[in-house]
């Protein structure tokens, strides 16, 4: 009977880590489709900037640039910095981060990066100020959706 009590504590040992492991990478597998939505985002803008540039080349008349250009540099910038979010929490997913110093992928506990050697803040006080970040970044995005409609 103590065998097949150890082989059941093993399976279900076994179906749980297996769970969780797919679990994470479904999440990561989200992740990294928004990622890359938001990736073609940016691109989608670059074009629509030297659309504008070269538009305003050829024009007769000129155009004042700089509202147009700005708007979009801004809605490049609030998406460059959720690509940033959703990239940190694929690492924290992993258990890993990036080195503040050479951006060199680390396991979270290291305190010092072992390619360059920088110290590493601690991570707990990072991740708030990163949340004050993400929330402010969020409701700019929204007002900003709010007013192209």
């Amino acid at each position: 009977m103590d065998f097949f009590s150890k082989l059941g504590k093993k399976a279900s040992e076994t179906y749980k880590y297996t769970a969780d492991k797919t679990s994470r990478l479904a999440k990561e597998t989200k992740i990294k489709i928004a990622m890359n939505e938001n990736k073609a985002k940016v691109e989608e803008l670059y074009v629509d900037i030297g659309k504008e540039v070269y538009q305003n080349f050829i024009r007769e008349e000129k155009v004042d640039l700089k509202e147009i250009l700005t708007h979009k540099c801004e809605e490049i910038d609030l998406i460059s910095s959720e690509i940033d979010r959703q990239r940190e929490e694929i690492l924290a997913l992993n258990n890993k981060k990036q080195c503040e110093n050479c951006y060199t992928e680390i396991s979270i506990k290291d305190n010092f990066c072992p390619n360059c050697g920088a110290s590493q803040t601690d991570s707990q006080e990072k991740s708030n100020n990163d949340n004050k970040e993400d929330t402010e970044n969020k409701e700019i995005i929204e007002l900003k959706n709010e007013e192209e409609e």
